[in-house]
């Protein structure tokens, strides 16, 4: 279970294939913190650690996470966002995130609105998520609220320590990012749409 709330950035250092599987190895000040079997957020992708050595760990993911998240689009020298799981009885800052992925979305608007910034992402309406105005969502693990939300896309803002401290500075237009949707939402609909 993760808020949302990105602690610090991340680099990948290296990107390697096993198989179905792809090792990711991590550069990160959170690194002298973690252990082994520990659950870290990566964009917003909840994987566990399997190694640790130095200022580096790695991390596995297996094909099920690859086809539903951004990963085979990252490349070493990427910066990722990156959240551990939260602790019993902290602050819950941002809202209920997963680390489950559902699905990527695409960004097709990043502009700068005199001090913040506004996104627009479009997804694919027929997996039937949805988002809605002032609801929440999970961008690459940045807990957002939602505005102008359209039946396949929605639009953040974002203030300037969200922009300078997760990798929204990097955003253009087709930057591919992983989405999840707000799992009060999810059952909510589930339930509506099974009466």
């Amino acid at each position: 279970m993760f808020t949302g709330i990105i602690e610090t950035l991340g680099v990948i250092q290296e990107i390697k294939k096993d198989k179905n599987n792809v090792h990711l190895t991590i550069d990160s000040v959170l690194t002298k913190e973690l252990k082994v079997d520990q659950s870290v957020a990566h964009n917003g992708i909840c994987m566990t650690v399997v190694a640790v050595c130095d200022n580096l760990y790695t991390v596995t993911a297996i094909d099920e996470t690859i086809k539903k998240t951004n990963i085979s689009y990252w490349q070493v020298g990427d910066c990722i966002n990156l959240e551990r799981a939260m602790k019993l009885g902290d602050r819950l800052d941002g809202h209920i995130v997963q680390g489950h992925v559902d699905q990527i979305g695409n960004c097709i608007l990043a502009k700068e609105t005199n001090g913040s910034w506004l996104y627009t992402f479009e997804y694919d309406k027929t997996l039937e998520n949805i988002t809605i105005e002032k609801g929440s969502i999970t961008v690459n693990g940045v807990s957002l609220t939602v505005v102008n939300a359209k039946r396949n896309e929605f639009s953040v803002a974002i203030i300037p320590y969200t922009y300078e401290h997760t990798n929204f500075k990097s955003f253009k237009i087709g930057t591919k990012v992983n989405l999840e949707f707000d799992v009060i939402g999810k059952y909510v609909s589930r339930l509506y749409a099974n009466k």
